[in-house]
């Protein structure tokens, strides 16, 4: 598994690439879908996360502290994306929910990883890793899937309704 792991490793930069190109695509997508309509929202979305990814085709991952850049180059890109919701006017839409998720996501694998490689050392294969490379993949994967498509594929709209009227009743009660 160890080696598996290690050539996913090498293909980094590849995989970030696609990546990329999977977020133009949406990007292309939700513009010629949303020329005649009023909402806009996921246009500008997909807008976002393309010039955040390609942004970060430049990073150059062979620096001291990679992770840690990635890790404030997604804080940045969630900054925007809240900066973006509450300054607009449009419905918050579906995607929105699972970028502001994945994007927390992999922030926090970026953290564990700098603290697992950089402050502990660690140079060696462990369960941890796998849960990074698979975990980016799968959210990386799935932003750019959900902005196209525009369903709630893991509930989490559903999930913040119901934690958001639970609170809501919590407090008036």
């Amino acid at each position: 598994m160890a080696d598996i792991l290690w050539g996913l490793v090498d293909l980094g930069y590849n995989v970030g690439v696609l990546f990329t190109w999977f977020f133009i695509l949406a990007f292309l997508y939700n513009l010629s879908a949303s020329i005649n309509k009023s909402d806009k929202s996921r246009a500008q979305l997909s807008f976002l996360m393309m010039v955040s990814y390609t942004a970060s085709l430049f990073m150059d991952p062979l620096i001291e502290t990679p992770h840690l850049n990635y890790f404030y180059h997604d804080a940045v890109t969630i900054l925007v994306l809240l900066l973006w919701r509450n300054f607009t006017k449009q419905t918050i839409p579906t995607p929105f929910y699972y970028l502001i998720v994945g994007l927390s996501f992999n922030a926090c694998l970026f953290l564990g990883m700098h603290y697992d490689i950089e402050v502990r050392g660690t140079l060696y294969y462990w369960w941890f890793w796998n849960v990074y490379v698979f975990g980016m993949y799968f959210t990386d994967l799935l932003m750019p899937l959900v902005l196209v498509v525009n369903k709630d594929i893991l509930g989490l709209v559903k999930l913040s309704n119901y934690l958001t009227t639970k609170l809501k009743r919590f407090r008036y009660a």
